[in-house]
């Protein structure tokens, strides 16, 4: 093995447990990797020369130190580092075993405080040693997506001041569910990829096993630890079974068990077996174990005991009320005690949004109407299905599940044919179509494409708005129950809005900033331009989009007033001391101008250009956004005040 292959090896066996030993040290896990990528350099220039030492792993550590006791000496973290204060300091990182640092690092990268991307991000990074170009290759996102999650987690834990401490016994169980929620996240992104052309990321599961089995090895009292990695081998176990030649889905009552690894199942009972000697009330990832090892045990998939099974995830619902896990269980209740028992549990799914667009709700509903052998209903739910979901090998099997079905009948008018007639006429104008177009989507991928408009019910209809809108503001449920009508007049349908009642509208009344929050946006130090343009909304007492409208040539400076649109904006003192620096000679174009010149493919009307700078007006967005920035210290919520609110009481 040459140098090269020698660090990489190296480097994904340690890079975790070197990251963990200097964020300890340096108590920033940014500069931590910072720190341990130095090393990687330093490696790669000196091992092809001197070759690889006896020992990589001290030998990285040992230099990622060193760059961490200079860190701590320029920055004047430690008084005077002699040589004794660095004996000192490699004492205290190793006061504790090194594998509590890994667990640290661990709890660090799934904190909570951190959205579920980039906690998986962070971990596959600093855990799983894996560079940005691998993680955006596994997840089939750009290595700049990729980085900029990475980048803005390690940003939060500093800003949010996470410490690199273990959480303690009040904490731990919450703290530890987030790890194997991401843990878990990772494999099933690699067990069923979410799009992308193939059903499996084999390096995505391989590294969820590797990261729970550390864990397990780092916690071993845990039995959720255990369970995870149970569930985990078990369901990997089957991953040769699970596709076909070209790829293709294979369900799991159709797999030849002949193919799962017998070695894999044999860790996941054994993992099982430590979950049950850690103790303890079984907890949601001890159950869903327990439910793997029943399809393990079964030699075929007539021996399967569906019945336990189903009493399994009856106990798993009660923990774990989730619209997936009742999913689940509707299929096993579909298997144990007939397939209407799982159709009825599936329906009332049907009206949970989170599921709206969940691929395996309609995949679901479509095999147990087959085997109700209701196969013209049946076949919608697998289209529907088909256009759900972004990976092409499921959708190719959804779409064959579907021409595979018996029947089909005569062509009729499809919901999808009705809608795109219905847009294409032209008395509607483009907005109209826009906002039409929206809600007949949602009404499409609801209800499937191929729908027959004449099956179309009012039940049907107030399930979709109700569901999709139903805790939306009025104005909203309004809009779409408006473009449910016109398109239930044209198709001829009226009865079928009759239960989409009108919602009486309410606009709120946004409360002006109090004279305390003014004094401090006076006193603040901000730029010109925001300095001028919340003077005169507040002086004005004018819309804001009023204000950003004004030209240089709209202005009398001498009687503080402007004319746009037929209306006049008028000043005070404090605005007519701030305009005359604001202009800096210029004569003409927009008063308020944007910080840069727009690009070659963002190119303003003439009228929003500045003809003196190449600069075009400030946006209302843009304005908003510096508003709101520059408030949040002024608002007790923390989100920052609206530029509305500046207009006097």
């Amino acid at each position: 093995m040459d140098a090269h292959r020698s660090i990489d090896a190296v480097w994904k066996l340690e890079s975790a447990r070197i990251v963990a030993g200097l964020t300890r040290l340096v108590h920033d896990v940014g500069l931590a990797e910072e720190m341990a990528q130095d090393a990687l350099v330093a490696a790669l220039e000196q091992w092809p020369e001197a070759g690889v030492p006896d020992n990589p792993g001290a030998w990285l550590m040992t230099v990622a130190k060193r760059r961490a006791i200079d860190h701590l000496r320029r920055s004047r973290r430690l008084d005077e580092l002699d040589e004794t204060t660095e004996a000192e300091t490699a004492a205290v990182a190793e006061a504790e075993p090194e594998q509590d640092d890994v667990l640290r690092l661990m709890f660090l990268s799934c904190h909570p405080v951190l959205p579920a991307p980039a906690r998986v991000a962070l971990t596959l990074r600093l855990l799983g040693g894996l560079t940005t170009a691998e993680i955006a290759r596994a997840f089939l996102l750009s290595e700049p997506k990729i980085a900029q999650r990475v980048a803005a987690a390690k940003r939060t834990l500093a800003e949010e001041r996470v410490p690199f401490d273990l959480p303690g016994p009040a904490e731990l169980a919450g703290r530890l569910s987030s790890v194997l929620e991401v843990i878990y996240l990772i494999f099933n992104e690699g067990y069923s990829a979410t799009s992308g052309d193939d059903l499996l990321r084999p390096g995505l599961t391989l590294e969820a096993l590797r990261l729970g089995r550390l864990l397990a090895r780092l916690a071993p009292g845990e039995a959720e630890v255990h369970g995870l990695v149970a569930l985990m081998e078990i369901q990997e176990s089957r991953s040769a079974a699970r596709t076909g030649p070209s790829g293709e889905p294979i369900q799991l009552h159709q797999q030849n068990r002949g193919r799962w690894d017998r070695l894999l199942i044999r860790r996941g009972f054994t993992a099982m077996l430590r979950a049950r000697e850690a103790g303890g009330k079984p907890g949601p990832y001890v159950l869903q174990a327990a439910i793997a090892v029943c399809h393990a045990q079964a030699r075929t998939a007539e021996d399967t005991d569906w019945r336990q099974i189903a009493t399994l995830y009856d106990a798993l619902v009660r923990l774990l009320p989730t619209p997936i896990v009742q999913l689940n269980r509707a299929v096993a209740y579909g298997r144990a005690h007939g397939p209407a028992a799982g159709l009825a549990m599936a329906d009332a799914l049907l009206t949970d949004p989170s599921l709206q667009d969940y691929h395996l709700l309609p995949g679901v509903r479509g095999d147990l109407l087959a085997e109700l052998g209701r196969d013209d209903e049946a076949r919608l739910e697998f289209q529907r299905a088909a256009a759900l979901t972004r990976n092409a090998a499921e959708r190719a099997f959804l779409l064959r599940r579907a021409d595979g079905l018996p029947g089909g009948g005569a062509p009729v008018l499809t919901l999808a044919e009705a809608a795109e007639d219905f847009l294409a006429r032209d008395t509607l104008d483009a907005q109209t179509v826009r906002s039409y177009g929206q809600t007949l989507r949602r009404l499409r991928t609801t209800l499937g494409d191929q729908l027959p408009l004449a099956t179309l019910t009012a039940d049907q209809l107030t399930r979709v708005c109700t569901t999709a809108w139903g805790e939306s503001a009025a104005k909203t449920w309004n809009r779409h129950r408006s473009a449910l009508r016109s398109f239930a007049a044209w198709a001829g349908m009226h009865d079928i809005t009759a239960g989409l009642e009108r919602r009486a509208e309410t606009r709120p009344r946004t409360p002006p900033l109090s004279p305390v929050d003014l004094d401090g946006l006076w006193s603040g130090e901000h730029a010109l331009r925001e300095q001028t343009l919340w003077r005169l909304l507040h002086e004005s007492g004018a819309g804001v989009r009023t204000v950003l409208s004004l030209d240089i040539e709209h202005l009398d400076l001498d009687d503080r007033r402007a004319r746009v649109g037929g209306t006049w904006v008028t000043w005070r003192s404090g605005t007519a001391r701030l305009l005359p620096r604001l202009l800096d000679g210029r004569a003409r174009g927009p008063l308020f101008l944007a910080d840069r010149r727009p690009g070659p493919a963002r190119t303003p009307a003439a009228a929003d250009l500045c003809p003196e700078t190449g600069r075009r007006r400030l946006s209302y967005e843009r304005a908003e956004y510096l508003f709101k920035q520059a408030t949040r210290p002024l608002d007790p919520t923390g989100r920052g005040f609206t530029l509305r609110q500046l207009k006097p009481r």
